[in-house]
């Protein structure tokens, strides 16, 4: 199959640049070192950026006059990009409360969207692989600078790539989501059921793209490792430990990282041309095992408006932890830096997500203590856009303008990410 550059899925390099976005928001706090192995901050620290934000934000009052304004953006966008349905909640502590459903949930049977549905949320799911890794930091389990060869065997360069790198997106490792041939398995049989060792074993016959900490490139197969080092760690599977260590601590009750392919209901239907023929298919009830720890996971807006919150403010990390968490190194796009599983876009803390059918934003503005969140039922991307990208940028151009939430339609050619 021919595909342009702009078609994402997890197996896209276009998609690896949608996740980038979601690198953008992890520059907040100075750089201080916490492993259960070393207190010195790591060589490639010199490099790294410190972005504070300003200490106020410029933040319009959510008026019904700026929620007509904002009814108008959102329907707007939806009707150019061709988007079925779109969740949004904007909070501003002061300012006041935008959530709406637009369009349809599921376009057999023109089901109206509403706010309590939930969806899969892509590369969202970093944030939440991620925070284990450091919960286990905090326990002394493991430490940022291991290598990963202590954890997991037969890695390229494994006992030079840290945890830490992997966290950062700077291994060099393939990304197995680029390989042709599971490009061609996956979209052959979107119910086939993958091994984190059958994704790992796409990705190492490979040559690594890079040296350990040399620069950023996204890659999904930093999370599975991640994933694994989970396992080894905690003895427990990556969705029972992410249920007892992250979800339940959250009172994230309606999040899950599914063993399988369930859905609960209520959930909206997804929509894709990431197909053989690209037509546009329900990918709803594709199996979510090719992407594990990288994008495998479910929510809805209310744990999203919570998470968003405690990945940027690090309320389950000790302070020095969060930290090195929000920590970013440049990326190569303009206003975005990537820290330890979270990005900065200018300003907003958090991660975006997409997969076969569902696109997510979920990001935090510290400067205004304020919290958005977008979740739509497609992926399919209008003029190179990532849709979801569209809808938080219009929302924040309203309300935030000082801090407009943006992900260019493509790489800039000096960026370290491939296009």
């Amino acid at each position: 199959m021919t595909r342009t550059p702009e078609r994402r899925l997890f197996t896209t390099k276009a998609y690896r640049r949608i996740a980038v976005a979601a690198l953008a928001a992890a520059g907040l706090l100075t750089f201080t070192a916490c492993t259960s192995t070393s207190t010195s901050a790591p060589p490639a620290a010199a490099a790294a950026t410190s972005v504070s934000p300003s200490p106020s934000a410029s933040v319009r009052k959510l008026t019904p006059a700026v929620s007509d304004q904002l009814d108008k953006a959102v329907t707007r966008t939806m009707r150019q990009a061709g988007v079925p349905g779109v969740i949004v909640g904007l909070w501003v502590p002061g300012k006041g409360n935008y959530v709406r459903a637009f369009g349809v949930a599921d376009k057999s049977n023109d089901t109206a969207m509403s706010d309590g549905l939930r969806m899969r949320i892509g590369s969202e799911t970093k944030t939440f692989t991620v925070t284990g890794v450091l919960r286990l930091v905090d326990a002394g389990k493991v430490g940022l600078d291991d290598p990963v060869s202590k954890y997991v065997d037969d890695v390229p360069n494994g006992d030079r790539i840290t945890l830490r790198q992997l966290a950062e997106m700077r291994s060099g490792l393939f990304s197995y989501s680029e390989d042709a041939d599971f490009d061609k398995a996956f979209l052959s049989d979107p119910d086939r059921r993958f091994t984190p060792q059958e994704l790992l074993d796409y990705s190492f016959k490979h040559s690594p793209n890079f040296q350990p900490g040399e620069k950023f490139e996204y890659s999904n197969t930093n999370l599975i490792l991640l994933g694994l080092v989970v396992e080894k760690a905690s003895g427990q599977s990556l969705a029972d430990y992410l249920e007892q260590q992250v979800l339940d601590p959250s009172h994230l009750d309606h999040t899950l990282f599914p063993t399988g392919t369930e859905f609960p209901d209520p959930h909206a239907h997804g929509y894709t041309n990431q197909t053989l023929n690209g037509r546009v298919a329900d990918a709803t009830d594709w199996d979510p095992s090719w992407a594990w720890a990288a994008g495998a996971m479910i929510s809805d807006l209310s744990d999203l408006r919570e998470w968003a919150r405690i990945v940027a403010t690090g309320t389950l990390l000790e302070p020095a932890t969060q930290a090195q968490r929000l920590r970013t190194l440049p990326t190569g796009y303009p206003g975005t830096g990537y820290g330890l599983g979270i990005f900065d876009n200018h300003g907003w803390l958090g991660h975006n997500g997409s997969i076969p059918g569902y696109q997510t934003v979920a990001v935090y503005l510290p400067a205004a203590k304020a919290t958005l969140v977008v979740l739509s039922n497609t992926d399919i991307p209008y003029q190179g856009n990532e849709t979801s990208t569209l809808f938080a940028k219009a929302i924040t151009t309203i309300v935030t303008p000082d801090n407009v939430y943006n992900l260019p339609p493509a790489p800039p050619a000096s960026a370290s990410p491939s296009p």
